[in-house]
C-alpha cells in the first residue's frame, strides 16, 4: 500500500466526514443546475449570444463526462484525504475564476475547472461513504441522495432569487463559501479511508476515454439545439461511439485496466446499471418537461414553475432517507418494484392529462414521480456497487455514474426533441398552439411511461428477494 489507511472510525468521526461530504455535495449540485435561470443575465452582462452562453452549462456537463472515468484511477492511486482536498480546491479555484471581471472565454475555463473538481468529489463521496458505513450503506446513501436529488431541483429557484437581489455572481460566492467550509473542515476530520496501490497511468486509455465519453456527451447535447443530421451532432457522436468500442477492447486486454469494464459481467451490477440508465433516461426528460408545461402551455411564470415542482422536491427529501433504511432492512427488490410502478404510472398520468386540468394536478402527479425517483436512485447505486465487490467500488461507481449521466443527456435531448416535433406536427394539422403543445407533451410522457416499464419487469423477472435469477 502506498499510504497509511485507517479502516475504522468511531461514530463521531464518521458523522463529521459525512457532514463534510454533504456540504461539498450541496455546493457542487447547486452549480450543476443553478445557471439555467442565471444564464440570461450572464449573457447580457458578458455581451455574448444565448447559444454561446449555453456552453457554460453544456461545457460543464462535457467536462464532467470526460473526468468521470479518470476518477476510478485517481481514487485507487492517491491517498483519500489529499485527493479530496484537491477536488475541493479545484472547485473553489474554478468558482473564483468565474466571479472575476474577466471575458466569457476565461469564465468558461473556470467552469471546466469547477466541473473537474465536481466530478472528483462526486465519485469520491459515494465510495468513501460506502466504505466507512459498510453495515448501513442503504441508510447513509439515502441521506446522501437527499442532497443529490433535492438540491438540483431547488437550485434554479434559489439562483433566480439571488440573481434578482444580488446579481449572477452571488451564486458563485455562495458555493465558494460552502465549499470553503468543507475544505477547512476536511483538513481536520478527513482520513485516508480508501486503499491505494502503485500503478502506472495509462495515457492511451485516458485519451480514448476523453473521445469516447466526451464525444457521446457533446453529440447528444447538440441534438437539443440542432437537427440530428448535422455535422455538430453526428461527427462527435460517431467518434464517441467508435472510441467507446475501442476503449472497451483496450480495457479487456489490460491486466490492470484504467477502468475495469469487466464488472459489467457481474449480473447484479449490470442490472443496476440498466435500471439507473433507464431511470435517468426518463427522469431527465420529465424534469425539463414540467417547467415547459407550466410556462409554455399554461402560461405560468418561472416562479410558478418552481412552486409546482416544490411538493415533489419535498416528497423526495422525505422518501430518500426512508428508502435507504428500507433497503438495509428488506433489500432492493421491493423498492425497485414500487419505484418502477410509480414512475411508469406518473408518466402515463401526465400523458393522459387534459389541457383544461389545473397545474396543481400536475404537481400531485410530480409528487408520485419524485417518490419513484427517491425509491430508485440511491438504492440502485448502493446495490450495484456493493454487488461489484469491495475491491471494485471505485470502478463500479465511476462506470455507473458515467453511463447514467450519458443516458440522462440522451433522454433530455430525445424527449424535448420529440415534444417539439409532435407539437409542430399537431399545429400544422390545424390545432391551436396551446392544444398542439399539449398533444406533444402528452405523447412524449406516454413514451416516457413505456420506457419506464422495464423498471417493473427487472425486479419481477430477474430478482427473487435480493437474489438474482440465473
Amino acid at each position: 500500500m502506498s499510504n497509511s489507511v485507517q479502516l475504522s472510525f468511531n461514530n463521531r468521526r464518521r458523522a463529521l466526514i459525512f457532514v463534510n461530504i454533504m456540504l461539498s455535495c450541496i455546493a457542487t449540485t447547486i452549480m450543476a443546475t443553478a445557471l439555467t435561470t442565471a444564464l440570461p443575465p450572464i449573457v447580457a452582462d458578458l455581451d455574448v449570444d444565448m447559444q454561446t452562453g449555453q456552453w457554460l452549462t453544456s461545457g460543464y456537463s462535457l467536462a464532467m463526462g470526460i473526468v468521470m472515468p479518470l476518477t476510478a484511477f485517481l481514487i485507487t492511486r492517491f491517498p483519500t484525504k489529499p485527493l479530496y482536498l484537491a477536488g475541493a480546491a479545484l472547485f473553489i479555484v474554478g468558482s473564483l475564476v468565474c466571479v472575476a471581471p474577466v471575458p466569457f472565454a476565461v469564465i468558461m475555463i473556470g467552469r471546466v475547472i469547477q466541473a473537474c473538481g465536481n466530478g472528483l468529489l462526486m465519485s469520491m463521496a459515494q465510495v468513501v461513504l460506502m466504505t466507512i458505513y459498510p453495515d448501513n450503506r442503504g441508510t447513509i446513501m439515502g441521506w446522501y441522495g437527499l442532497a443529490v436529488g433535492v438540491t438540483p431541483v431547488i437550485a434554479p429557484t434559489l439562483s433566480g432569487l439571488m440573481v434578482d437581489a444580488f446579481g449572477w455572481r452571488s451564486i458563485f460566492y455562495l458555493v465558494i463559501a460552502v465549499m470553503a467550509m468543507s475544505l477547512i473542515a476536511a483538513c481536520f476530520v478527513f482520513g485516508n479511508v480508501l486503499k491505494t496501490s502503485r500503478r502506472s497511468f495509462d495515457v492511451l486509455s485516458f485519451a480514448v476515454s476523453i473521445v469516447a465519453f466526451g464525444g457521446v456527451t457533446l453529440g447528444v447535447g447538440n441534438i437539443g439545439s440542432m437537427p440530428f443530421v448535422n455535422t455538430a451532432v453526428l461527427l462527435p457522436l460517431v467518434l464517441g461511439i467508435v472510441a467507446s468500442v475501442w476503449f472497451v477492447i483496450l480495457q479487456l486486454k489490460r491486466e490492470r485496466p484504467f477502468l475495469d469494464v469487466r464488472i459489467l459481467c457481474n449480473r447484479g451490477f449490470a442490472l443496476s446499471v440498466i435500471g439507473s440508465m433507464l431511470l435517468y433516461f426518463a427522469m431527465m426528460g420529465s424534469s425539463v418537461m414540467l417547467p415547459l408545461y407550466v410556462q409554455t402551455i399554461k402560461g405560468g411564470s418561472a416562479s410558478m414553475a418552481g412552486l409546482v415542482s416544490l411538493p415533489g422536491s419535498l416528497a423526495m427529501a422525505i422518501i430518500s432517507p426512508m428508502a435507504g433504511r428500507l433497503y438495509d432492512r428488506f433489500g432492493v427488490r421491493r423498492l425497485f418494484l414500487i419505484g418502477g410502478i410509480c414512475l411508469t404510472a406518473s408518466n402515463l398520468c401526465m400523458g393522459l392529462l387534459p389541457l383544461a386540468a389545473s397545474i396543481w394536478v400536475a404537481a400531485v402527479i410530480n409528487v408520485a414521480r419524485s417518490l419513484a425517483i427517491g425509491c430508485l436512485m440511491m438504492p440502485l447505486v448502493t446495490w450495484g456497487t456493493s454487488a461489484a465487490g469491495e475491491g471494485r467500488l471505485a470502478d463500479a461507481n465511476a462506470l455507473l455514474t458515467a453511463l447514467r449521466t450519458i443516458a440522462g443527456a440522451i433522454g433530455q435531448a430525445v424527449f424535448v426533441g420529440m415534444m417539439t416535433a409532435l407539437a409542430a406536427s399537431a399545429h400544422a394539422g390545424g390545432m391551436d398552439v396551446a392544444a398542439a403543445n399539449m398533444r406533444g407533451m402528452n405523447l412524449t410522457f406516454l413514451a416516457m411511461g413505456a420506457c419506464a416499464v422495464p423498471l417493473i419487469i427487472i425486479p419481477l423477472v430477474f430478482l427473487r428477494g435480493d437474489r438474482i435469477v440465473r
